[in-house]
């Protein structure tokens, strides 16, 4: 028997986490991106990330058509980021009021993220309401900073 929905929300806002904004760049859909707290590595060799999507999430459908995406990883002072790509900002708002660039394999890099790792899909698993999506990593750019955590639905930053 499963527990209530409710239960296991409030077991995993106990979890820190990172926060992160996942990219895409696609014919199709152009530029999409969504902030994801569902991120971790999966191999060191070969190097491999994992990402879990809505399944009614539109970056889903770009990451669908390019077989391509980064994930940024947000530094403390990207709360507005974070917020403007979880929000109901439009696609364009969301890329216009962020500084970004195109990485080496095309798909767009938040500049002001901690780091920004560009990949290539290797697999998409369905568990539930979200797409697993495992990408080989083929880009890495790393930034100074500090990063930002989530935490008991609220931003955190690490204190020393």
């Amino acid at each position: 028997m499963t527990v209530e929905a409710s239960e296991f929300k409030n077991a995993l806002q106990l979890w820190a986490s990172g926060v992160t904004v996942v990219t895409t760049q696609s014919e199709r859909f152009g530029l999409q991106g969504m902030t994801a707290t569902s991120f971790s590595s999966v191999s060191l060799d070969p190097p491999q990330v994992l990402v879990c999507i809505n399944e009614r999430a539109d970056t889903g459908e770009g990451i669908e058509e390019s077989q391509h995406f980064a994930v940024n990883i947000l530094t403390a002072k990207q709360e507005q980021v974070s917020n403007e790509f979880a929000g109901k900002a439009s696609q364009e708002d969301r890329f216009r009021n962020v500084s970004w660039s195109q990485g080496k394999e095309g798909m767009p890099l938040l500049d002001d993220s901690l780091a920004s790792l560009e990949c290539r899909v290797l697999q998409k698993v369905k568990a539930g309401t979200h797409w697993i999506i495992v990408g080989e990593v083929n880009n890495v750019v790393c930034r100074e900073g500090d990063p930002i955590l989530y935490y008991s639905t609220g931003y955190r930053k690490l204190t020393a």
